[in-house]
């Protein structure tokens, strides 16, 4: 057309065509090389024939008439030419339709070679659909019982039984035809039962009698290998309130508490913070009514995930530390024992326990004049190789980005709910989400990554070890992690836990899902988001959380009472389908919600992380220490520094969300930059002023230590509870940190250091 234009032009006023350069938009692409061609019309074989209108064949009759030819062609011309221009540009400013494609012309195909378009996409409500009818084709019971054969039972971490079911995993994953399939492997310290048995003793000291309680069965891994001796306390759960409102004291004492509420680790440290010297653990007939009076409890006590004696890096075979291990291990012995040995041991007690306990009537608070209790744990370490399992699906726009679903493949016990039903999730949503891509046309723009876990059940061995070993790198690829450990433990309730960056997505795909039983919406709560709980250390996406700085989503169907079998023997396939008599149907909808959430932060150009719900987050933090501002200012101090950084998080989420706003979403080299901001949000509140080796969980909000923001609140408190304690030098480093912290994040959240507001 503008050949056309061009001749049109000199033939009109009387002159022969005229050589030009036109230069192709085509990129030649040669390994990292490119080059922008460069071709003269005159050396196209067409040019001729396109120049030339049938008036040019023909004899001139006169001047004026030829005139009158070439003007009208011209005419003709500049009203297609027009014509074109708002054609295409309107066809720019919608999304590209099949009418646009065939009236392009060659030009402007070569402009299009030069923004290639991306991977052709499936609409939303088509994927959802299509995922949906997948499910319905899954035997998800199937699967689970499957993996609670014999082959694979027992399957503690390091096992003959775990190792098989790691190679069983890498071999489905690889039918799958998967991307990539590997494994890593670990050499880590786990703590299991010695040659000698543990036992529990009662020591009448007036008769010198010394009576045999139990010798358990179950233990609890990292305890203290020692026996002590001293009077029984019962503490209730075992909370730090429930310590506080105790008639008894427990220094030099031992502690009994029930099972249910907190993890055994934070059990075991708030008793320890008190100087108990030992804890015994049952599950009580009130909180756990159909489990078996004798049966077997196991868990571990140490405070943090990950191997205890490698905190803070990765336990790969070539890693050669000095030895040392974490300060979450316990100094004093812990030991599980059963609800029968519990009762004989209230039987040598006096005092009830209170009535809002709500325990069993059999509960007493103190051993009884004369009497003791005598705790001997026997427990010895052992080194064990574990393997992680990986397989995934790699993205066609940004490979390099990926959302993480991982379950724990290990178990103390047959593990039904606490491992087999995330493992046989994992596998069907990892063989649903290949059939999409290889069959129906699915084209995630990133990737997906599916993760089995080993030694879960002693604090997220796998997991940490694996991040551990990749932190330099993980928070700058790794946008998400979806855990599926325990997703079915009932039917009536559905509870979340997870990083503020996943609410509104998680929000929009609990409106999507509905309850298998009741057929209605998940989303039944508007004020659902006040009763998100903390991620415990037990739970395996606290360790990307708080560790790595990576948004973390747990969810699960459950009942009002904890599921009774977790972490016993009877953690069987039949216990679990009498519980769940809707299991399939269940499972189903976990996998619903996991694989709606990662459609969606793979499908869409821009990354679906609220980073404006931190802002809520900061704002409360401010207004609990607003509240001790009188102490603040007693103190000389100021909270002024506080609001500024608060007002400049703020500012940096507004300048993003328009940014956003602005930004053109075919441009992927800005929308990329885009998500890269948000992907890091989560990863700049773990404070940088703390090593990752002493304080692993480094976040401010999640994390674990002093540098957080709930260690500074409850220090605030005990400068008015107990004035003594309050040590006023830490409260100001406290304070500095969590600023700067806040502050640096709003720094990094701005972007370049020429678009952060520098009025702070």
């Amino acid at each position: 057309m503008m050949d056309q234009a061009r001749s049109a032009f000199s033939n009109l006023f009387g002159g022969e065509p005229l050589s030009y350069t036109r230069f192709s938009l085509a990129r030649q692409v040669d390994g990292d090389n490119s080059h922008v061609e460069m071709k003269l019309a005159a050396d196209e074989e067409d040019v001729d024939n396109n120049t030339r209108g049938n008036c040019a064949h023909v004899a001139k009759p006169k001047r004026f008439n030829g005139l009158i030819c070439y003007g009208t062609i011209a005419v003709i011309i500049f009203f297609l030419i027009g014509f074109m221009i708002g054609y295409l540009g309107y066809c720019k400013r919608v999304e590209p339709k099949a009418e646009c494609e065939t009236a392009e012309s060659p030009e402007i195909d070569e402009t299009e070679e030069y923004f290639p378009e991306g991977p052709s996409r499936l609409f939303w409500t088509d994927l959802k659909t299509m995922f949906s009818d997948k499910l319905n084709t899954a035997e998800f019971t199937k699967r689970i019982r499957q993996l609670n054969e014999n082959s694979y039972v027992p399957r503690e971490a390091g096992s003959r039984g775990d190792e098989s079911l790691a190679f069983y995993l890498e071999d489905q994953f690889r039918k799958l035809k998967l991307s990539k399939v590997w494994h890593d492997e670990h050499f880590v310290k786990i703590q299991v039962k010695g040659s000698a048995p543990n036992s529990v003793t009662m020591v009448d000291s007036a008769t010198g009698g010394v009576y045999l309680v139990e010798n358990p069965q179950g233990y609890v891994a990292y305890s203290k290998a020692t026996t002590v001796t001293g009077k029984l306390v019962h503490a209730n759960f075992g909370t730090k309130q429930d310590f506080e409102g105790l008639n008894n004291p427990v220094n030099g004492s031992l502690v009994i508490v029930r099972a249910g509420k907190i993890t055994f680790a934070e059990k075991v440290a708030n008793a320890q913070s008190l100087n108990a010297i030992g804890v015994l653990i049952y599950m009580d007939n009130t909180k756990f009514p159909i489990v078996d009076a004798n049966v077997p409890a196991f868990g571990h006590a140490h405070l943090g995930t990950g191997d205890p004696y490698t905190p803070g890096f990765p336990s790969f075979n070539h890693t050669q530390f000095p030895p040392s291990q974490s300060s979450g291990l316990p100094n004093i012995p812990v030991q599980t024992i059963s609800r029968a040995g519990a009762e004989q041991l209230f039987g040598n007690m006096e005092g009830d326990c209170p009535s809002y306990w709500k325990t069993d009537t059999s509960c007493r608070l103190v051993t009884s004049q004369n009497r003791s209790v005598r705790l001997s744990v026997n427990n010895m370490l052992k080194e064990i190789r574990i393997l992680n399992v990986f397989g995934v699906i790699k993205g066609f726009e940004e490979p390099d980005r990926y959302v993480v679903v991982g379950a724990q493949r290990d178990a103390w016990g047959p593990g039904a709910a606490k491992s087999s039903v995330g493992t046989a999730l994992l596998l069907e949503l990892a063989q649903i989400f290949s059939n999409m891509v290889l069959k129906d046309g699915f084209k995630p723009s990133r990737s997906i990554v599916f993760a089995s876990w080993s030694a879960g059940d002693f604090g997220a061995i796998g997991a940490t070890e694996w991040l551990e070993g990749y932190l330099s790198s993980l928070y700058l690829k790794a946008f998400t992690y979806i855990n599926l450990d325990k997703v079915v433990l009932g039917t009536s309730n559905f509870k979340v836990s997870a990083s503020p960056l996943l609410y509104s997505l998680i929000e929009k795909t609990m409106k999507d899902v509905k309850h298998p039983i009741t057929g209605l919406s998940l989303y039944r709560d508007s004020n659902w988001i006040n009763k998100v709980e903390k991620l415990s250390f037990d739970n395996a996406a606290f360790p990307f959380l708080a560790y790595s700085g990576i948004p973390a989503v747990s969810f699960s169907f459950c009942e009002d009472r904890d599921y009774p079998y977790l972490g016993t023997t009877q953690d069987t396939y039949n216990a679990l389908i009498r519980e769940v008599p809707e299991l399939d149907k269940m499972a189903r909808a976990a996998a619903e919600v996991a694989g709606q959430l990662m459609i969606k932060l793979t499908h869409d150009v821009e990354l679906n992380l609220n980073y404006d719900m931190y802002n809520e987050k900061i704002l409360a933090f401010v207004r609990d220490v607003n509240q001790f501002r009188t102490d603040i200012k007693e103190m000389g101090l100021n909270l002024q520094w506080l609001y500024s950084a608060r007002g400049d998080f703020f500012r940096a989420t507004s300048s993003l969300t328009t940014d956003y706003k602005n930004a053109e979403r075919t441009d992927r080299f800005v929308m990329r930059e885009i998500n890269d901001r948000i992907m890091k949000v989560e990863y700049h509140f773990l404070s940088p002023y703390v090593s990752p080796r002493d304080s692993p969980f480094r976040h401010i909000f999640w994390g674990s230590g002093s540098h957080t923001v709930s260690a500074l609140l409850e220090h605030l408190k005990l400068r008015r509870k107990n004035n003594g304690a309050f040590n006023e030098t830490l409260l100001r480093n406290q304070l500095a940190l969590a600023t700067w912290t806040i502050q640096g994040a709003a720094n990094a959240l701005s972007g370049d250091i020429w678009d952060i507001d520098n009025e702070f």
